[in-house]
């Protein structure tokens, strides 16, 4: 469809494009524990992989390569690697959603450890699995040690999380944008400016740009195609075009997660200054990246939206 020039460019929004594209590619590994004896119910554990993602299952004691197996797995896997108490796995591609992989790790105490490798996308946050540190006896330093990090992660992860909310509270901009989501239009400065449609196989996505006095918004409606995978919004980001300065912008969401078939909407909101770069307006990127981290959407935003 030839939509007519605005004030945005809708650069990207097929996902699978860019597979590159992707947030935070510096930040640490997806790492987490599993204490056996936390889940004496649960005699299979679940282990969520992605094609050509290493996921590397790291044992306290040595394991028994002739005695590690999986079953099924040709074409699908590469064979699984054992290197002293550690098991490498590597998908040859992505697995249906239909498939799982039976797998059984034994260690040179005799002791069993059954697991089922399923797809990526059935994980509620949709991220693979990159190692996972499994501990038998809860009481050994290992398992304390981890447990005490976990607890020092989580503890400065709310931290950050309760300080970002103070701040949000006292910005002028985080309330236009909780106004815009709730459809409150009428309650702010901004008149629509311009529509970009955008769809691809699991996401159908409707943006709305709005101008303001020295203020610029968009709005994201979208919808979600996939048949089983929860879409999230991981992360977003503004930068300026030129020198790929971040910028500040507001956001606020109505859901946390968008169930499949359901719709959701997150509004962005960012002033003059954002648009700014030595002492002259330029245009800005606002990028958006889903629940595993790929960019979902590239928009360009021009300071023709920053009403004069």
């Amino acid at each position: 469809m030839r939509l007519p020039r605005t004030a945005v460019q809708l650069i990207l929004l097929v996902v699978l494009t860019a597979p590159a594209a992707r947030a935070g590619e510096s930040e640490k590994l997806s790492v987490r524990s599993l204490l056996l004896s936390e889940h004496p119910g649960h005699t299979t554990h679940r282990v969520y992989v992605k094609a050509q993602v290493v996921t590397t299952l790291r044992f306290e004691k040595a394991v028994e390569p002739d005695k590690t197996k999986m079953l099924g797995w040709e074409g699908r896997l590469e064979p699984l690697a054992v290197v002293r108490n550690k098991v490498i796995l590597e998908p040859l591609h992505e697995l249906a959603s239909d498939e799982a992989i039976p797998l059984v790790v034994t260690l040179v105490d005799g002791t069993e450890v059954a697991f089922l490798l399923r797809p990526q996308g059935l994980r509620e946050w949709g991220w693979a699995d990159q190692q996972i540190d499994v501990f038998k006896d809860r009481e050994s330093y290992a398992a304390m040690h981890d447990a005490l990090m976990r607890a020092l992660d989580e503890n400065d992860a709310l931290s950050e999380q309760l300080a970002r909310y103070r701040q949000e509270e006292h910005s002028g901009d985080h309330a236009l944008a909780a106004l815009l989501t709730a459809g409150a239009l009428e309650q702010t400065p901004f008149k629509v400016a311009g529509y970009v449609l955008g769809k691809d196989d699991d996401t159908d996505i409707k943006v709305t740009l709005y101008k303001g006095k020295e203020k610029a918004a968009a709005i994201f409606r979208i919808k979600n195609l996939a048949p089983e995978q929860p879409w999230s919004m991981k992360s977003a980001r503004l930068l300026t075009v030129a020198s790929g300065q971040e910028r500040s912008v507001a956001v606020r969401s109505t859901h946390s997660s968008i169930a499949p078939g359901e719709s959701g909407v997150i509004a962005f909101v960012a002033d003059k200054s954002a648009f700014m770069e030595d002492g002259k307006l330029t245009s800005v990127f606002l990028e958006i990246y889903r629940h595993d981290g790929l960019r979902q959407a590239l928009v360009q935003l021009d300071p023709d939206l920053i009403a004069k």
